[in-house]
């Protein structure tokens, strides 16, 4: 039964990249963890006998195509990497829940009259190379292999490198997208509106404009014991500055900021420091609303830099605008199961390839603490399998109508 495979399937997911301290995972892409995750998939896909390609950077796509499925595809799934100590249901649950729903057609006695594909996407998260949903970018020509392949991480790695390293080659193209008529990806819902609803599965009406923007406050490194405090051109208030007012602009105009990340030069505890580099990440309503609030927080910034003799370099890394999913889509599918359609604050896929064209649609899954990127991530096993149930009822509505 597809129950006892979603549990069995979720069961085989729980160990790979769990941190034994925090309870997180760490699946960052072209790494250990998620290459085992990557392999995972081509088995289950094996197991069901659906034909996976797999890309020349990682992306995967399994189909379920009998020869009598023609025209335009149905393309369904999400990602398996994760942020640093995410959680558990960010990407797996849209895979899982896709394989599942594949089971539960079939349990059903449907043949697919268009084919169905299930993808899995790299580095959705960004977590490595800093490029949110740099997968889809890539599938979908938003992002250039010239300008993806000089990114490095954390640690001064070429993507092009850590690509290579993992066994796979660029050169050998990246997945046709040109086939797919409609994308569907299920995903854990990343806030309270369903709970707060009191509905166990919902569809995505928009995406807020988001991005993340690199602040880098130059200073001069001191003796953090004999340099007056009068004397010192210290770039970490400057920073610390820039972070209170983030949080305080996005509060009065019901926006979202956030310094997640920071890294600091010579990062000793002896002395003032000579660079402080943090990165925003901020999500607006509008396009126009995320500008103002990215310039308000850059401004006062600024001024805080005069004042403390330091300077400041902003860069835009990533930069997403407003997505507003297809909305007869969006209605077709609401009137299957009497679902409502509410907005997220949070970059997918599936705004990847909204914005190239392609009709897409997001079915979310309660979250009954609302936290997300997170270990204490977590979904209700019942509304799991809801999410499957309707994935499977919106796969059969998109794919049982031949081309």
């Amino acid at each position: 039964m597809a129950v006892g495979h979603f549990e069995e399937m979720w069961r085989d997911l729980a160990p790979v990249g769990r941190s034994a301290s925090s309870g997180g995972y760490f699946r960052q892409p072209w790494a250990s963890a998620e290459t085992e995750l990557r392999s995972w998939f081509v088995e289950q896909c094996a197991a069901r006998g659906l034909t996976v390609e797999t890309d020349g950077i990682g992306n995967q796509v399994a189909w379920w195509s009998p020869e009598t499925a023609s025209g335009p595809s149905v393309l369904t799934g999400s990602h398996l990497d994760s942020v640093l100590d995410g959680g558990a249901y960010d990407g797996p649950l849209g895979v899982v829940s896709a394989l599942a729903a594949v089971d539960t057609l079939r349990e059903r006695g449907f043949s697919p009259a268009r084919p169905i594909g299930i993808g899995v996407f790299v580095e959705e998260e960004g977590s490595r190379f800093g490029r949110a949903c740099l997968g889809s970018r890539l599938a979908t020509g938003t992002t250039t292999w010239e300008d993806a392949s000089e990114l490095r991480d954390r640690d001064g790695v070429f993507l092009a490198d850590a690509i290579s390293a993992s066994g796979l080659d660029p050169s050998r193209g990246l997945v046709d997208l040109d086939r797919v008529g409609t994308f569907v990806e299920l995903h854990v819902e990343q806030g309270r509106d369903l709970v707060d609803r009191d509905v166990a599965v919902g569809l995505a009406s928009e995406i807020w404009p988001h991005g993340r923007w690199r602040f880098d406050f130059a200073g001069q490194a001191n003796h953090a014991g004999t340099t007056r405090m009068e004397d010192r051109h210290d770039p970490m208030l400057t920073y610390a500055m820039t972070a209170l007012a983030a949080n305080k602009q996005a509060r009065l105009a019901g926006q979202r900021a956030t310094f997640g990340r920071i890294t600091v030069e010579p990062n000793g505890t002896n002395a003032v420091p000579s660079l402080v580099t943090a990165w925003l990440d901020a999500r607006a309503s509008s396009d126009d609303a995320l500008a103002s609030l990215v310039a308000e927080v850059e401004r006062q910034a600024d001024d805080r830099a005069g004042r403390d003799g330091t300077s400041l370099v902003v860069t835009p890394e990533s930069v997403s605008g407003s997505v507003a999913f297809d909305p007869d889509l969006a209605a077709r599918l609401a009137g299957l199961g009497d679902w409502p359609v509410i907005p997220t604050q949070a970059g997918h896929d599936a705004g990847i390839l909204s914005d190239a064209g392609i009709p897409t649609a997001m079915i979310f899954v309660r979250n009954p603490t609302g936290v997300s990127h997170s270990p204490d991530e977590r979904a209700e096993t019942a509304d799991c399998l809801a999410g499957v149930e309707a994935l499977a009822d919106v796969l059969a509505e998109l794919a049982g109508v031949p081309a």
